[in-house]
């Protein structure tokens, strides 16, 4: 239930963080949730995932500069001040600007210009991924709670000030122990008496490569929102994503990349209430028909499904998957084939 830049890295654990400590936590249960000394020095030692961020992608979020326009018509002028030349329709719509020099008004990657009062500028989500030097040998997770509340001290309670701890909007946490709550939610624990409910994390689960599924390729967890990128049966690199809502939602199955845009726009919809219009869209990758891998850089909800069925990543991430994927090596045929895995590892309740 849930309401490339490519780089070599060299990772060493801590001395305190070894096979035998790994399991020092394993006697927390419903009926015993209160650390003993092994598991408080455990939680000491290894303190946080060892993980390692990917690059941002500077050259994209410095030289895009995103608009959204609407949701009322807009229209589109010839010249600042100069004619009514197109109309932007009613919608979901965004613009990448090309020229904010003339006060007033911004002209679009498409050559026209859009009055100010018309739109309105879009910071793009600086969130990324992480590199997995170690695969996935210690369960973690992010946090997705945006409203800074206390942990709890046990599972099913309330958030309690004595934890002394507000885990943070996308804030990487180790999970020690995970239990049934007597609310029947699973809550985990990230710390000393700090536990947190299940709907405020999305954790980093893996997965079995599927059959016929090999070389570099991605799965996708919808009730998670995670993504997962391996090199056959080891992981390498994971992150945030967000899926399609209800009525737009993202198929599960096994699929092959079949398309790759640096830069592209994407539409649908359109003259319907829930119409949209994004303009250069970043590392496209299509997978599912018109479904496909991309950059958003119009929220950062990430997490959190959001999208009409694609699977929605930053900028950074987005460019990250489209790199490593097309440096992967080709098939006898000279193609680079990339599949993708999309499941579920829940049942996700609206």
């Amino acid at each position: 239930m849930k309401f490339l830049w490519l780089m070599i890295v060299v990772f060493l654990f801590p001395v305190s963080v070894s096979a035998q400590e790994s399991g020092a936590c394993d006697e927390i249960t419903a009926e015993n949730v209160i650390p003993d000394a092994d598991c408080l020095a455990w939680m000491e030692g290894f303190p946080e995932p060892l993980v390692e961020d990917i690059p941002l992608d500077t050259e994209t979020l410095n030289s895009y500069n995103f608009w959204r326009v609407g949701p009322h018509t807009v229209n589109l002028y010839d010249a600042p001040a100069g004619n009514v030349v197109e109309q932007i329709p009613a919608g979901f719509n965004f613009v990448r600007a090309v020229d904010t020099s003339v006060e007033g008004w911004i002209q679009a990657a498409s050559g026209l210009w859009i009055s100010r009062s018309d739109a309105r500028l879009t910071q793009a989500s600086y969130f990324r991924g992480v590199l997995l030097p170690n695969g996935i040998e210690y369960p973690f997770a992010w946090i997705l709670d945006k409203t800074g509340i206390y942990t709890s001290e046990y599972p099913g309670g309330t958030p309690s000030e004595a934890t002394g701890r507000i885990p943070l909007r996308y804030e990487r946490v180790n999970l020690f122990a995970e239990v049934v709550g007597a609310d029947g939610w699973t809550w985990y624990m990230i710390g000393p008496n700090q536990w947190v409910n299940q709907r405020f994390v999305a954790v980093v689960k893996p997965v079995e490569r599927p059959e016929g599924v090999q070389g570099r390729w991605a799965a996708v967890d919808l009730y998670e929102q995670t993504l997962v990128a391996y090199e056959d049966d080891t992981p390498i690199f994971t992150t945030l994503v967000s899926t399609g809502l209800p009525d737009w939602d993202t198929n599960e199955g096994i699929f092959t990349v079949w398309a790759r845009l640096i830069v592209g726009n994407q539409s649908g919809a359109t003259g319907a209430p829930d119409s949209y219009a994004l303009e250069s869209v970043p590392w496209i990758m299509y997978f599912d028909g018109d479904i496909s891998f991309h950059g958003a850089y119009w929220h950062d909800d990430f997490g959190y499904r959001r999208s009409h069925g694609c699977v929605n990543m930053t900028i950074s991430d987005a460019r990250y998957l489209f790199e490593w994927t097309g440096a992967s090596t080709p098939d006898e045929n000279g193609d680079i084939v990339t599949y993708v895995y999309v499941y579920s590892s829940g049942t996700y309740v609206n």
